[in-house]
């Protein structure tokens, strides 16, 4: 069975047996790669703590017949120590590690992992607040999948903006000739924190207040819900109180 070495971020893992685990990674070149960890729920293992959620390891594995199976792998970044003592960082990745579940369920996009990996590396480093961190991954994300959202121009008719209605299914703002009737209505500084956030504008983003951050968030998070089938079951644990 061939050998082959990759870097991931571990998603997921879940029990196998009574000391093995199942490891969902997203890798640099493989896309996503699920793989059986021999023997690391044991005291004695040698790398369990390498391949828990949030840890960035270079991994070996050999192709398995359904599984392929894990037999090297040494930290790159350990970020899952740092993240899991804040409740917020560890909401925020959550909610990252399952969006890019779902996003990458097809061919291989080094944009995506490296987008994943930088988010967490931010939370880790409390570089941002977390919420503000999660936002940004999420816009990042599903524009990288193809959903970028307008945030100035008409997402219908192209028209320049400003403009003040959000429509989630119609792809971010749009013009009032074609704004549906009761649209929701969206004022400047939360689109300017929604752009910033899009583009990593971050000293306009770490400058927003609360309210408006909360009114991102909420945008944020319907767009999502709207675009990925089922929704994110993480969404709603995640703490939104400004932390920076």
């Amino acid at each position: 069975m061939p050998l082959y070495r990759d870097e991931a971020v571990v998603l997921r893992t879940h029990k196998l047996g009574e000391a093995d685990r199942i490891v969902t990674m997203l890798t640099r070149q493989h896309g996503k790669v699920r793989a059986v960890a021999k023997g690391v729920r044991r005291t004695a293992s040698k790398f369990g703590a390498r391949l828990e959620p949030f840890m960035v390891a270079d991994v070996q594995l050999y192709e398995g017949r359904s599984l392929d199976i894990i037999t090297q792998a040494e930290s790159v970044g350990s970020y899952g120590a740092d993240i899991t003592t804040d409740y917020g960082s560890y909401t925020a990745a959550s909610a990252m590690v399952e969006t890019a579940d779902k996003l990458t369920e097809g061919e291989p996009s080094l944009q995506q992992y490296l987008l994943l990996v930088g988010a967490l590396r931010s939370l880790a480093r409390r570089e941002h607040g977390s919420s503000l961190t999660l936002d940004s991954y999420l816009l990042r994300a599903l524009s990288i999948a193809g959903w970028s959202p307008s945030f100035d121009d008409c997402a219908v008719t192209g028209v320049p903006g400003p403009h003040s209605a959000f429509v989630v299914q119609l792809g971010g703002v749009v013009a009032d000739a074609v704004a549906p009737p009761g649209a929701p209505r969206l004022d400047a500084k939360t689109i300017l924190l929604l752009s910033s956030l899009l583009t990593g504008e971050w000293e306009t983003a770490d400058g927003a207040d609360d309210r408006t951050r909360s009114q991102a968030s909420g945008v944020v998070a319907a767009y999502t819900q709207f675009h990925l089938d089922r929704g994110l079951r993480s969404l709603q644990h995640v703490d939104r109180r400004v932390t920076s």
